[in-house]
């Protein structure tokens, strides 16, 4: 008796559908993700027990290094269609920088006077520091020579200078900067900043207290009583 021969069946698989999906998800989780922004230095957090998540738009975010050097970054609205689009982060960043400049040039006596593509080129940043006199040398450089320069901790033209001024007719700088931020004409970010969630306070677990203790008695030097302070979610091990 003769065997049977089975007939063999193509194991080729179309996989065209598949990269079809693969594309589509790629897509939606692109055009849904909040990107990190870029920071000068990595802070390691300390731990804590609370869930509450900081908000990513009308935020004005301060970064307190080891080394007790202080930088800020600014988040407009996440929605770049509200109010016509005034209101989204890089024409948000002009209008702060404008403002701050005006509010140094009136209580010192070396001017910064900065043209429109300087400004333009603040709205690009993510995370500054650099005192009010070193701005236009900061922003004449590249994008490469800006992240070398910022990131160096050793570097006494880094970091937002402060003091523990309470005269607010003579501000410190990071003074002047949150002022800005909170005259900048976003509602939004105003309103955010009264309740508390528009502050956030971020430094490393080993940064002098005395520093900390400095940026938040600013805060509080300038009413602004309510703010988050960033922690890592502590674990079981903790």
């Amino acid at each position: 008796m003769g065997k049977v021969k089975i007939k063999r069946k193509s194991t080729l698989i179309d996989m065209t559908a598949m990269s079809d999906v693969t594309v589509l998800l790629l897509t939606f989780f692109m055009l849904t993700s909040t990107f990190l922004q870029k920071e000068p230095v990595t802070v390691l957090t300390p731990s804590s027990v609370s869930e509450t998540k900081v908000p990513t738009a009308n935020l004005a975010s301060i970064l307190v290094s080891p080394e007790g050097k202080v930088f800020i970054s600014i988040a407009g609205e996440a929605d770049p269609n509200v109010a016509g689009g005034e209101w989204a982060t890089e024409p948000i960043r002009k209008e702060v920088l404008k403002n701050a400049v005006a509010e140094y040039n009136k209580t010192h006596s070396n001017k910064v006077n900065l043209t429109e593509a300087e400004v333009d080129a603040f709205s690009k940043i993510g995370s500054f520091g650099v005192p009010m006199k070193d701005m236009k040398k900061f922003l004449a450089m590249s994008q490469t020579e800006q992240d070398k320069y910022i990131t160096d901790m050793s570097n006494p033209g880094v970091g937002i200078p402060l003091d523990d001024n309470k005269d607010l007719t003579k501000p410190n700088e990071f003074q002047i900067w949150m002022r800005a931020i909170y005259s900048s004409g976003n509602e939004n970010l105003q309103s955010q900043m009264k309740k508390g969630e528009g502050i956030a306070v971020k430094a490393d677990k080993d940064t002098p207290y005395e520093t900390v203790h400095n940026v938040l008695d600013n805060l509080q030097t300038l009413k602004m009583n309510r703010f988050s302070l960033m922690t890592a979610l502590k674990t079981e091990q903790d």
